[in-house]
Protein backbone atom coordinates (compact mmCIF):
# COMPACT_ATOMS: atom_id res chain seq x y z
CA UNK A 1 0.00 0.00 0.00
CA UNK A 2 1.37 3.40 -0.98
CA UNK A 3 2.16 5.85 1.78
CA UNK A 4 -0.36 8.68 2.10
CA UNK A 5 0.65 11.91 0.41
CA UNK A 6 2.03 14.60 2.66
CA UNK A 7 -0.42 17.51 2.98
CA UNK A 8 0.57 20.55 0.96
CA UNK A 9 0.72 22.78 4.01
CA UNK A 10 3.26 20.50 5.68
CA UNK A 11 5.44 20.44 2.56
CA UNK A 12 5.31 24.20 2.18
CA UNK A 13 5.79 24.99 5.86
CA UNK A 14 9.65 25.01 5.83
CA UNK A 15 9.67 27.33 2.83
CA UNK A 16 7.05 29.55 4.45
CA UNK A 17 9.19 29.84 7.59
CA UNK A 18 12.19 30.89 5.51
CA UNK A 19 10.07 33.38 3.56
CA UNK A 20 8.79 34.86 6.82
CA UNK A 21 12.36 35.12 8.08
CA UNK A 22 13.45 36.95 4.92
CA UNK A 23 10.52 39.33 5.24
CA UNK A 24 11.36 40.04 8.90
CA UNK A 25 15.01 40.74 8.09
CA UNK A 26 14.15 43.37 5.49
CA UNK A 27 11.19 44.78 7.43
CA UNK A 28 13.43 45.37 10.45
CA UNK A 29 16.26 46.61 8.22
CA UNK A 30 18.61 44.03 9.73
CA UNK A 31 20.42 43.56 6.42
CA UNK A 32 22.14 46.92 7.00
CA UNK A 33 24.43 45.18 9.46
CA UNK A 34 25.86 43.07 6.63
CA UNK A 35 27.96 45.83 5.14
CA UNK A 36 31.52 47.05 5.25
CA UNK A 37 30.55 50.26 7.05
CA UNK A 38 28.70 48.35 9.78
CA UNK A 39 31.68 46.05 10.26
CA UNK A 40 34.05 49.00 10.48
CA UNK A 41 31.85 50.85 12.99
CA UNK A 42 31.29 47.88 15.27
CA UNK A 43 34.59 46.00 15.10
CA UNK A 44 35.78 47.12 18.55
CA UNK A 45 32.51 46.14 20.18
CA UNK A 46 32.49 42.81 18.35
CA UNK A 47 36.10 42.09 19.32
CA UNK A 48 35.29 42.87 22.94
CA UNK A 49 32.27 40.58 22.89
CA UNK A 50 34.35 37.74 21.41
CA UNK A 51 37.03 38.19 24.07
CA UNK A 52 34.43 38.21 26.83
CA UNK A 53 32.58 35.15 25.50
CA UNK A 54 35.16 32.64 24.21
CA UNK A 55 32.63 29.80 24.08
CA UNK A 56 29.43 31.63 23.17
CA UNK A 57 30.96 33.83 20.48
CA UNK A 58 31.90 31.03 18.02
CA UNK A 59 28.50 29.37 18.43
CA UNK A 60 26.72 32.69 17.95
CA UNK A 61 28.78 33.46 14.87
CA UNK A 62 28.09 30.05 13.28
CA UNK A 63 24.36 30.43 13.98
CA UNK A 64 24.25 33.96 12.55
CA UNK A 65 26.10 32.83 9.44
CA UNK A 66 23.78 29.83 9.02
CA UNK A 67 20.70 32.06 9.23
CA UNK A 68 22.14 34.53 6.71
CA UNK A 69 22.79 31.72 4.24
CA UNK A 70 19.49 29.92 4.84
CA UNK A 71 17.61 33.17 4.25
CA UNK A 72 19.85 34.00 1.25
CA UNK A 73 20.50 37.49 2.61
CA UNK A 74 22.93 39.48 0.46
CA UNK A 75 26.12 40.41 2.27
CA UNK A 76 27.30 37.12 3.75
CA UNK A 77 30.74 38.07 2.41
CA UNK A 78 30.99 40.62 5.23
CA UNK A 79 30.32 37.91 7.78
CA UNK A 80 33.19 35.97 6.20
CA UNK A 81 35.46 38.99 6.61
CA UNK A 82 34.27 39.31 10.21
CA UNK A 83 35.21 35.67 10.79
CA UNK A 84 38.81 36.41 9.86
CA UNK A 85 38.87 39.70 11.76
CA UNK A 86 37.47 38.25 14.99
CA UNK A 87 38.76 34.67 15.08
CA UNK A 88 41.84 34.50 12.86
CA UNK A 89 42.43 32.51 9.69
CA UNK A 90 42.18 28.93 10.97
CA UNK A 91 39.30 29.25 13.43
CA UNK A 92 37.55 31.83 11.25
CA UNK A 93 37.63 29.51 8.24
CA UNK A 94 36.28 26.64 10.32
CA UNK A 95 33.41 28.72 11.72
CA UNK A 96 32.48 30.21 8.35
CA UNK A 97 32.51 26.82 6.61
CA UNK A 98 30.43 25.30 9.41
CA UNK A 99 27.88 28.13 9.33
CA UNK A 100 27.66 28.22 5.55
CA UNK A 101 27.24 24.45 5.32
CA UNK A 102 24.54 24.45 7.99
CA UNK A 103 22.64 27.31 6.35
CA UNK A 104 22.94 25.80 2.88
CA UNK A 105 21.65 22.48 4.21
CA UNK A 106 18.61 24.13 5.79
CA UNK A 107 17.74 25.83 2.49
CA UNK A 108 18.37 22.60 0.57
CA UNK A 109 16.02 20.64 2.84
CA UNK A 110 13.33 23.33 2.73
CA UNK A 111 13.42 23.48 -1.07
CA UNK A 112 13.46 19.70 -1.45
CA UNK A 113 10.55 19.26 0.94
CA UNK A 114 8.40 22.05 -0.45
CA UNK A 115 9.09 22.04 -4.17
CA UNK A 116 11.01 18.91 -5.14
CA UNK A 117 8.03 16.61 -5.75
CA UNK A 118 5.99 19.38 -7.38
CA UNK A 119 8.76 20.21 -9.82
CA UNK A 120 9.23 16.55 -10.77
CA UNK A 121 5.50 16.16 -11.42
CA UNK A 122 5.36 19.25 -13.63
CA UNK A 123 8.64 18.73 -15.47
CA UNK A 124 8.02 15.21 -16.72
CA UNK A 125 10.53 12.58 -17.87
CA UNK A 126 13.26 15.00 -18.99
CA UNK A 127 13.90 16.00 -15.36
CA UNK A 128 14.14 12.35 -14.33
CA UNK A 129 16.81 11.83 -16.98
CA UNK A 130 18.68 14.91 -15.78
CA UNK A 131 18.39 13.67 -12.18
CA UNK A 132 19.91 10.32 -13.07
CA UNK A 133 22.87 11.93 -14.82
CA UNK A 134 23.49 14.40 -12.01
CA UNK A 135 23.11 11.92 -9.17
CA UNK A 136 25.58 9.45 -10.66
CA UNK A 137 28.35 12.01 -10.22
CA UNK A 138 26.68 14.39 -7.77
CA UNK A 139 29.73 14.92 -5.55
CA UNK A 140 31.97 15.85 -8.49
CA UNK A 141 29.39 18.24 -9.90
CA UNK A 142 28.81 19.83 -6.50
CA UNK A 143 32.51 20.34 -5.89
CA UNK A 144 32.83 21.96 -9.31
CA UNK A 145 29.90 24.31 -8.69
CA UNK A 146 31.20 25.25 -5.24
CA UNK A 147 34.78 25.85 -6.37
CA UNK A 148 33.99 28.07 -9.36
CA UNK A 149 33.15 31.53 -7.92
CA UNK A 150 30.93 32.42 -10.90
CA UNK A 151 27.99 30.35 -9.59
CA UNK A 152 25.77 32.11 -7.00
CA UNK A 153 25.89 30.32 -3.66
CA UNK A 154 22.11 30.39 -3.18
CA UNK A 155 21.51 28.88 -6.62
CA UNK A 156 23.85 25.96 -5.92
CA UNK A 157 21.88 25.37 -2.72
CA UNK A 158 18.63 25.00 -4.66
CA UNK A 159 19.51 23.10 -7.84
CA UNK A 160 20.67 19.89 -6.08
CA UNK A 161 17.42 19.89 -4.08
CA UNK A 162 15.44 19.69 -7.32
CA UNK A 163 17.70 17.00 -8.79
CA UNK A 164 17.30 14.48 -5.99
CA UNK A 165 20.82 14.74 -4.57
CA UNK A 166 21.30 12.83 -1.32
CA UNK A 167 21.62 14.91 1.83
CA UNK A 168 24.99 13.39 2.77
CA UNK A 169 26.40 14.12 -0.69
CA UNK A 170 25.16 17.70 -0.54
CA UNK A 171 26.69 18.29 2.90
CA UNK A 172 30.07 16.78 1.98
CA UNK A 173 30.23 18.57 -1.37
CA UNK A 174 29.31 21.89 0.20
CA UNK A 175 31.69 21.59 3.15
CA UNK A 176 34.71 20.62 1.07
CA UNK A 177 33.90 22.78 -1.93
CA UNK A 178 33.67 26.09 -0.08
CA UNK A 179 36.87 25.73 1.93
CA UNK A 180 39.29 27.26 -0.65
CA UNK A 181 37.19 30.34 -1.40
CA UNK A 182 36.36 30.82 2.27
CA UNK A 183 40.05 30.68 3.16
CA UNK A 184 40.77 33.50 0.71
CA UNK A 185 38.18 35.88 2.17
CA UNK A 186 38.86 34.94 5.78
CA UNK A 187 42.53 35.76 5.15
CA UNK A 188 41.45 39.15 3.81
CA UNK A 189 39.35 39.63 6.94
CA UNK A 190 42.29 38.69 9.14
CA UNK A 191 44.20 41.67 7.79
CA UNK A 192 41.19 43.96 7.81
CA UNK A 193 42.14 45.72 11.04
CA UNK A 194 45.26 47.22 9.49
CA UNK A 195 43.29 48.24 6.40
CA UNK A 196 40.65 49.99 8.51
CA UNK A 197 43.28 51.76 10.59
CA UNK A 198 44.68 53.24 7.38
CA UNK A 199 41.23 54.31 6.21
CA UNK A 200 41.18 51.84 3.33
CA UNK A 201 38.75 49.21 2.10
CA UNK A 202 39.44 45.52 1.40
CA UNK A 203 39.74 44.19 -2.14
CA UNK A 204 36.67 41.96 -2.43
CA UNK A 205 37.55 41.13 -6.00
CA UNK A 206 40.70 39.32 -4.91
CA UNK A 207 39.16 35.94 -5.70
CA UNK A 208 39.07 36.89 -9.40
CA UNK A 209 42.77 37.76 -9.58
CA UNK A 210 44.77 35.20 -11.59
CA UNK A 211 46.87 34.09 -8.61
CA UNK A 212 43.69 33.05 -6.75
CA UNK A 213 41.25 32.24 -9.55
CA UNK A 214 43.52 29.91 -11.51
CA UNK A 215 44.18 27.54 -8.57
CA UNK A 216 40.43 27.47 -7.83
CA UNK A 217 39.68 26.62 -11.46
CA UNK A 218 42.39 23.98 -11.33
CA UNK A 219 40.72 22.37 -8.31
CA UNK A 220 37.36 22.61 -10.07
CA UNK A 221 38.80 20.84 -13.11
CA UNK A 222 40.22 18.10 -10.88
CA UNK A 223 36.78 17.55 -9.38
CA UNK A 224 35.51 16.59 -12.84
CA UNK A 225 38.26 14.02 -13.46
CA UNK A 226 36.21 11.10 -12.00
CA UNK A 227 33.40 11.93 -14.43
CA UNK A 228 35.77 12.06 -17.41
CA UNK A 229 37.40 8.79 -16.40
CA UNK A 230 34.01 7.14 -16.11
CA UNK A 231 32.98 8.42 -19.55
CA UNK A 232 36.26 7.18 -21.02
CA UNK A 233 35.95 3.82 -19.34
CA UNK A 234 32.51 3.01 -20.74
CA UNK A 235 33.46 2.92 -24.46
CA UNK A 236 36.57 0.89 -23.59
CA UNK A 237 34.54 -1.70 -21.69
CA UNK A 238 31.98 -1.81 -24.48
CA UNK A 239 34.72 -2.45 -27.05
CA UNK A 240 36.14 -5.29 -24.98
CA UNK A 241 32.72 -6.79 -24.55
Amino acid sequence: MAAPATPAWKRLLPLAVLAAGIGAVFALDLDRYLSFSALAENRQALAGWVDANPLLAPAGFVLAYALAVALSIPGAIFLTLAGGLLFGVVAGTLYVVAGATLGATLLFLAARTALGDLLRAKAGPWLAKLEDGFRQDALSYLLFLRLVPAFPFWLVNLVPAFLGVRLSTFVIGTFLGIIPGTLVYVSVGNGLGAVLDQGGTPDLGIIFTPSVLLPLLGLAALSLVPILLKRFKRPTEAARG
